[in-house]
């Protein structure tokens, strides 16, 4: 298996964290996002959507999703369990995981796109140009807060964030927290049991990929 991976993206740093966590073997090819290299013909021929991460098969299938590729590995390789042990399981970590992507890292990401100098006329991926708008990148710092506090509310129910154990919504959850994190976003102290989470799932081994 080929990955195509960008070190400094959020989404294809859930895959290689679920990647280590499965002590699954693969190949990485890093498209340097900064460098535009996504927008080359050449990676445009694995993916007219010019994002990453991209899982290529062996048999030349390319899964084109970060969570599909995620429910890709577990289906190859079930143990240890990011997605749980029956249906019900699955839907719940399911529902957090994407959850996680759409206030979490989405909020991070309407930030960054709308504010770092690095991400000039590419508020938007893909190869049109779309402006920077300021008051997105300040709804993007606001949905962060509110995606922290709604994050402490669920940790304050439950240890971890799709329900009993670790799982793929913990690590889409830790992604999310720490891209915010890059842009000087940090959780207020008062949301204790977000800040002693966070420890935990950063101290796991697969969570420095």
């Amino acid at each position: 298996m080929k990955l195509y991976d960008f070190r400094h993206a959020p989404n294809p740093r859930i895959v290689r964290i679920c990647f280590a966590e499965k002590g699954i073997e693969h190949t990485t090819v890093q498209v340097d996002l900064r460098a535009g290299e996504q927008y080359s013909p050449a990676f445009r021929a694995v993916t007219p959507r010019c994002t990453v991460p991209v899982l290529e098969l062996d048999s030349g299938t390319r899964i084109l999703d970060s969570t599909a590729i995620c429910d890709y590995l577990e289906t190859l390789c079930p143990e240890p369990r990011l997605l749980g042990a029956n249906p019900e399981q699955k839907a719940v970590i399911l529902s957090w995981h994407l959850w996680n992507q759409a206030e979490g890292i989405g909020a991070a990401g309407e930030w960054f796109r709308n504010a770092s100098p690095l991400m000039k006329d590419r508020r938007r991926p893909g190869l049109e140009s779309w402006g920077q708008n300021e008051l997105l990148a300040k709804r993007g710092q606001q949905r962060c807060m509110l995606y922290a506090e709604q994050l402490e509310q669920r940790l304050q129910k439950s240890a971890w964030v799709g329900g009993d154990g670790f799982s793929l919504a913990d690590i889409s959850a830790l992604v999310a927290v720490d891209f915010a994190k890059r842009m000087d976003f940090e959780p207020p102290a008062a949301l204790t049991q977000l800040t002693q989470w966070h420890a935990r799932v950063s101290a796991r081994p697969g969570s420095a990929s």
